[in-house]
C-alpha cells in the first residue's frame, strides 16, 4: 500500500467516482450474431455476482485519511474549464464492493485506489511479449481518437498543460492515443468485439479474427480499457466475462469503466461493469459519477441523431472524461509497473 499510496499522492487521487461510449453513435444496422465459443452460463452467472477472489484492494490508513478523502498536489494541472476543478474535488471516494441488483457502484470513487496484484497480469504479459509502451481502448464512437483521447498526441498546449507526472504517461503510451483500432469504432458492443465480422476486414485483420484477436496481435497492448456504452445486448455479461479472460490469459491488465447515460434506463450496464470489476478484482473507472455535478449530467442530443436521446458529452463533460481517463490510465500504470 506503501507504494501506491505514493504513487497516487504524486499526481492526485480525485475523489470522485464504458464510458460514455454510446451505442447510440451506431452508424449502421449490422447485426450481431450470438456469441457460441464460449461455455453457457447459468442463470445465476447472467448477472455478475459480488467479489469472488480473495485479493483485497489495500485502505487507508488513519494517516492517509486525508489524503484519501481529497488527495491533491501541487503538481497536478487540472483544466480550467468553469466549474471543473469543483467538480473534481466534490466526489465522494469510498471504496465499497457494490451488491448485485443495487445501486451501489453509484457511490464508488471516479479512480480508486488500484490493487497492486494487477502487477502480476502485467508481468505475464511482458513475458508473453506485450508492449509496455501501448494501450487499447475496447469502445464506440466516444472513444475514437478524435472525440476522446487524440488531443494529448496532436495539441501541444493540451500536452503542455499537464502534470508532469501525466505528461509522462502520454510519453510512454505515445502511438496509441492518436490510432484508430478494429476495437474502437462507432457502435462498438461486447458482442461486437468478438464477431469476426465486425472489423470488416479493415486494420489488417484476418478473415477468421475477431476484433478482440486482431487488436492484441497488430497492438499487443499491456493495458486495455473497456468503456462500451449503450446497448441491448442480453448476454452483456456473458460477452464481457469472455472478453476478460482472453485479456488475462494474454497478460492484458483490463481497466473496466462505466458509462455517462442511462439510456438502458435501469443502469444494468454500469452495475454489471461494477460488479464484473469486484469480481476480477480490476480497477474500475466510474467515469458516471465524475459528470454528477454538471448539468443534466454534461449529456446532449447530437444534431443529425435525434432519436438518440441526451447520450452525447458536451464539452465540460468531454473534458472530463479525457482527464479522468487519463488520470485512470497513470494510476493503473503506476501501480502495475510498481511506481
Amino acid at each position: 500500500m506503501d507504494g501506491l499510496a505514493f504513487s497516487m499522492k504524486r499526481i492526485i487521487i480525485l475523489t470522485l467516482l464504458v464510458s460514455t461510449l454510446i451505442t447510440a453513435c451506431q452508424s449502421d444496422s449490422r447485426v450481431i450474431p450470438t456469441l457460441t465459443s464460449t461455455p453457457t452460463l447459468t442463470s445465476a452467472q447472467l448477472i455478475p455476482t459480488p467479489r469472488i477472489k480473495s485479493s483485497p484492494i489495500p485502505q487507508a490508513t488513519s494517516t492517509e485519511s486525508a489524503a484519501a478523502t481529497v488527495i491533491a498536489t501541487d503538481t497536478l494541472s487540472v483544466p480550467s474549464t468553469p466549474g471543473l476543478t469543483e467538480t473534481l474535488e466534490n466526489i465522494t471516494a469510498a471504496l465499497e464492493t457494490p451488491i448485485a441488483g443495487s445501486d451501489d457502484w453509484m457511490e464508488l470513487p471516479v479512480i480508486p485506489n488500484i490493487n497492486p496484484d494487477i502487477s502480476e497480469i502485467y508481468d505475464r504479459g511482458q513475458l508473453l511479449g506485450n508492449d509496455p509502451g501501448a494501450f487499447s481502448i475496447f469502445g464506440d464512437c466516444q472513444s475514437r481518437p478524435d472525440e476522446f483521447f487524440g488531443i494529448y498526441e496532436t495539441d501541444p498546449l493540451v500536452y503542455d498543460a499537464l502534470a508532469p507526472e501525466l505528461q509522462e504517461t502520454v510519453d510512454n503510451f505515445t502511438g496509441s492515443f492518436d490510432r484508430e483500432s478494429p476495437t474502437s469504432q462507432d457502435g462498438t458492443t461486447p458482442g461486437g468485439l468478438l464477431w469476426t465480422e465486425w472489423h470488416q476486414g479493415q486494420f489488417g485483420c484476418g478473415a477468421a479474427e475477431t476484433p478482440v484477436d486482431c487488436e492484441l496481435r497488430i497492438h499487443r497492448p499491456s493495458f486495455v480499457l473497456i468503456q462500451i456504452g449503450t446497448h441491448f445486448e442480453s448476454r452483456n455479461t456473458e460477452y464481457l466475462r469472455a472478453i476478460i479472460n482472453q485479456l488475462l490469459e494474454e497478460g492484458v491488465v483490463p481497466i473496466l469503466a462505466t458509462k455517462a447515460d442511462n439510456r438502458e434506463l435501469d443502469n444494468r450496464i454500469n452495475r454489471d461493469m461494477a460488479l464484473l470489476a469486484a469480481e476480477y478484482d480490476l480497477p474500475l473507472w466510474n467515469f458516471w459519477s465524475a459528470l454528477s455535478g454538471l448539468v443534466g449530467r454534461g449529456l446532449v442530443v447530437k444534431e443529425g441523431r435525434e432519436d438518440q436521446g441526451a447520450v452525447y458529452l458536451n464539452a465540460e463533460a468531454a473534458e472530463l472524461h479525457r482527464m479522468t481517463g487519463l488520470i485512470m490510465l497513470d494510476a493503473v500504470w503506476r501501480a502495475a509497473t510498481g511506481q
